[in-house]
């Protein structure tokens, strides 16, 4: 190799690395954001069920319990319904409304010793920064739902449920 070649060849070398410095970091910053970004998203997300989970099954649980310790119908209703926006809350979960609580009695109806009662709890989860134009194309929510079961103590004065 000649002197001149040898000059070409260090000035070629020289050019092609002045024109990649600081593609590296471009190319680190572009892959983070293409597999960070949806993963986040994913934890968030998965987070958000979770959070609804544990609250729906904690005032299925709960709404079972006030309403067979509760003195009447009326009454144990009432506070389960508040258990469960209780719950909700605890979570930070919307939408526990009365809706969100169903209570079944026994064919035999509620407040006989030993009889038990069951509570069911669904609540819509929305997907974190799902836009609405997508409402009719895409599920844009997950439904949880939980269950929860009481029973009527067989020495309790339950004289209140007539």
């Amino acid at each position: 190799m000649t002197a001149d070649a040898r000059r070409r060849a260090a000035r070629d070398h020289g050019t092609a690395r002045r024109r990649e410095e600081g593609s590296a970091v471009v190319e680190f910053l572009g892959a983070t954001l293409l597999l960070l970004l949806p993963l986040v998203y994913l934890v968030v997300t998965v987070g958000r069920v979770q959070a609804a989970t544990f609250a729906a099954e904690q005032a299925a649980s709960g709404a079972a319990r006030v309403f067979v310790t509760s003195p009447d119908e009326r009454t144990g209703t009432r506070l389960a319904l508040a258990a469960t926006r209780l719950a909700f809350a605890d979570q930070h979960v919307a939408g526990a409304g009365p809706s969100a609580l169903t209570v079944t009695c026994p064919a035999d109806g509620c407040g006989r010793p030993g009889s038990t009662v069951l509570t069911h709890v669904r609540v819509d989860v929305p997907l974190p920064g799902a836009p609405r134009f997508l409402q009719g194309h895409v599920p844009l929510h997950v439904v949880v739902v939980a269950d929860g079961t009481g029973t009527f103590d067989r020495y309790a004065d339950l004289s209140g449920w007539g």
